[in-house]
C-alpha cells in the first residue's frame, strides 16, 4: 500500500480490515503457543467460529497422533483428518450444538495425568457449546438467550446466565478433564480479554455466582422459563471457583486479541501514508450512540486537528449493544455505521468502516458496511430515510440498497468488532 491509496478512500479501508483480520489468523498465530506433546494421549476439543480454523492449525503443526472434536457456526468448517468438526447454529444454539458439546464432555472425562486436553475456544463458543444443565432444556436456554440479545445486555452479562444455565460453561469442561493437563489456546473477541467472558469461560474458575446470573435477568426485566427461574433460585451445583483443586492442572494463553488487529491495521495505514490513532480496543455501549461519539472526535480532528492532525485514521475495536424496538435488518456494526454517518453530517472529507472481523454482522450476510461523505444524499435519492432507517434497526436495508454492505463471508477468525475512521486533509 502507498501513499496514493490515499485518493481510494473506500480501498484503504477495505485493506484496514483486511490487515485486522489477517493478524487474528489461526494458521499465523497458533503454532507458537503449541505445548509440547505428552507421554499419553492428546484430545482435542473447542467451539467457537474460529474452532475450525484452529484445529486445522494444529494438524498442520501437531508432531505427534490426536484426536477430537470441535464445533464451530454453520459455514466456518474446514476440512480436518483427526479431529471431527460439528457446525451448530449461532447465536441462539440448537440441538446440534448440544450434541457436540455432551461429545465433547465424553472425550475428556476418564482421562489420566499423562494425557493432554488441548482445548480451543474463540467468539462465539457460549451459543456452540451448548450443554443444558440438569432440569432444563434447550428451549429453555434459547428463550433466555434471544431475551438476552434483545435487551440491550453487555456480551458479560449474557454469559454470566449462560453459565449457570449450563453443565460445560464457567470452567465445568476443566473439571470434567481433571486430572488431565489442559492447555486453552484462545481467540479473545471480548472487552478486556477477560478469559472467564470469552465463550463462557469452559476451562477456567468463574467468579460470578447464581446470584449475579439472576441479577442480570432482573436489570433487564426477563421473566425467565419456569424452571430456569428455580435453577437460579436453588442457587445449588455452583461454577468451579478460583482455587479448585479440579483446574490446578489447566493453564490458559491467548493467541490473537482485539488490540494486535488493531495494531496491525495502525502499521497498515502509516504505510498509506495515514497516522493512526488507536482509540480503544473495548469499547461498548448501545451502537448507534457509541456511533454518535465517535463522530464527535471525528469532527474534531477534521475541524481542530485534535487528537490528531488529517489525514488520520481513528480505530476502535470492542462489543456494542443493540436494543431491539423496530422491525429492520442489521447487525450492531451496521448500525453503529449509521449513528456515525448521521452524527457526521455529511462531512466532505470523513469517510467509514464498521465490520465484524468474523465476516458476520449479528445474522446477516455481511460483515459490516461503508459510510462515504454522499451516503446521506445517495439514500434520499433513492427515496430512503437514513434517520427512521435507524429508528426501525434496519441499517442493513440501507447499506444493501446503496451497495456499501462489505461482505467477506466467514472469515475464520473472531476478534470482536472492527471500526475505521478516515479523515482526510483539507485542501
Amino acid at each position: 500500500m502507498t501513499a496514493g491509496m490515499i485518493g481510494d478512500p473506500r480501498g484503504l479501508l477495505l485493506d484496514l480490515f483486511r490487515a485486522a483480520v489477517d493478524a487474528a489468523t489461526p494458521a499465523r498465530v497458533l503454532k507458537r503457543h503449541l505445548p509440547p506433546p505428552p507421554r499419553g494421549r492428546t484430545v482435542v476439543v473447542g467451539a467457537g467460529k474460529a474452532a475450525a480454523s484452529m484445529a486445522e492449525a494444529v494438524e498442520q503443526a501437531w508432531p505427534g497422533a490426536l484426536s477430537g472434536l470441535v464445533v464451530t457456526r454453520y459455514g466456518h468448517a474446514v476440512p480436518c483428518r483427526h479431529i471431527d468438526i460439528i457446525e451448530a447454529a449461532h447465536p441462539v444454539p440448537d440441538a446440534a450444538g448440544t450434541a457436540a458439546a455432551a461429545r465433547i464432555l465424553e472425550l475428556v472425562s476418564g482421562l489420566g495425568p499423562d494425557d493432554l486436553v488441548l482445548c480451543l475456544i474463540s467468539g462465539g463458543g457460549s451459543s456452540l457449546l451448548v450443554l443444558p444443565a440438569p432440569g432444563l432444556t434447550l428451549a429453555d436456554k434459547r428463550d433466555v438467550t434471544a431475551a438476552l440479545l434483545k435487551s440491550g445486555a453487555t456480551i458479560g452479562e449474557i454469559n454470566t446466565v449462560r453459565k449457570h444455565l449450563s453443565a460445560i460453561k464457567g470452567g465445568r469442561l476443566a473439571a470434567a478433564a481433571a486430572p488431565a493437563r489442559l492447555v486453552t489456546l484462545a481467540i479473545s473477541d471480548v472487552p478486556g480479554d477477560d478469559p472467564a467472558t470469552i465463550a463462557s469461560g469452559p476451562t477456567v474458575a468463574d467468579p460470578t455466582t447464581f446470584a449475579d446470573a439472576s441479577a442480570v435477568l432482573e436489570k433487564y426485566r426477563i421473566v425467565p422459563p419456569a424452571s430456569v427461574a428455580r435453577r437460579l433460585a436453588a442457587a445449588q451445583d455452583e461454577t468451579p471457583k478460583p482455587g479448585d483443586p479440579r483446574l490446578a492442572n489447566a493453564s490458559f494463553a491467548l493467541i490473537a486479541r482485539p488490540l494486535g488487529s488493531l495494531q496491525a491495521a495502525a502499521e497498515a495505514a502509516r504505510a498509506a501514508g495515514v497516522t493512526p490513532l488507536i482509540l480503544g480496543d473495548a469499547i461498548e455501549g448501545e451502537a448507534r450512540e457509541v456511533g454518535r461519539a465517535l463522530a464527535g472526535i471525528a469532527h474534531s480532528v477534521a475541524s481542530h486537528g485534535l487528537p490528531v492532525a488529517p489525514p488520520a485514521v481513528l480505530l476502535s475495536g470492542g462489543e456494542t449493544t443493540v436494543t431491539v424496538r423496530g422491525h429492520g435488518r442489521g447487525g450492531r456494526n451496521a448500525e453503529l455505521l449509521l449513528g456515525l454517518g448521521l452524527g457526521l453530517e455529511a462531512h466532505p472529507r470523513i469517510h467509514a468502516i464498521a465490520c465484524d472481523t468474523d465476516g458476520i454482522d449479528g445474522t446477516e450476510t455481511n460483515a459490516g458496511a461503508l459510510w462515504a461523505p454522499d451516503s446521506v444524499a445517495r439514500a434520499r435519492t433513492l427515496g430512503l430515510d437514513p434517520a427512521k432507517l435507524l429508528a426501525d434497526n434496519d441499517a442493513y436495508s440501507l447499506f444493501a440498497a446503496l451497495d456499501d454492505l462489505v461482505v467477506t463471508g466467514p472469515t475464520l477468525t473472531n476478534v470482536n468488532d472492527f471500526r475505521a475512521i478516515l479523515i482526510l486533509a483539507g485542501s
